[in-house]
């Protein structure tokens, strides 16, 4: 995690074993992403 307290869309992506961009459709709602994958995410 970064050194401040802001979590980015990298902390979440790498604590979720997902991409970055899967984080960032999670985020924006896009609907292609599987509802396992979007827990793991959220």
């Amino acid at each position: 995690m970064n050194t401040d307290d802001t979590v980015t869309i990298y902390d979440v992506a790498r604590e979720a074993g997902v991409s970055m961009a899967t984080v960032s459709r999670v985020v924006n709602g896009n609907k292609n992403v599987k509802e396992n994958t979007r827990k793991k995410s959220a």
